[in-house]
C-alpha cells in the first residue's frame, strides 16, 4: 500500500495550488481538474466556496 496523502501544491498552483494537489493525488492532468473546478463553480457557485474550504482545510506540500 502507498503512503498517498493530499496536499496543495506548491510547484503546480495557480491560486492556492488545490487543483494541482488534486491532479497530483489523482495522478491526472491538474488542468482537467481546474476546468471541472470552474464549470463546478460557474453551474451554481458552490465550486468557489468548496474551493475556499479546500484551500483552509488540505495541507500545504512543504517538500
Amino acid at each position: 500500500m502507498t503512503d498517498k496523502r493530499l496536499y496543495r501544491s506548491t510547484t503546480n498552483r495557480m491560486l492556492c495550488g488545490v487543483c494541482g494537489g488534486i491532479g497530483e493525488f489523482f495522478n491526472i492532468d491538474p488542468t482537467l481538474v481546474r476546468l471541472a473546478w470552474a464549470i463546478f463553480a460557474c453551474s451554481g457557485g458552490m465550486g468557489l466556496l468548496a474551493y475556499i474550504i479546500a484551500a483552509v482545510i488540505i495541507p500545504s506540500d512543504l517538500n
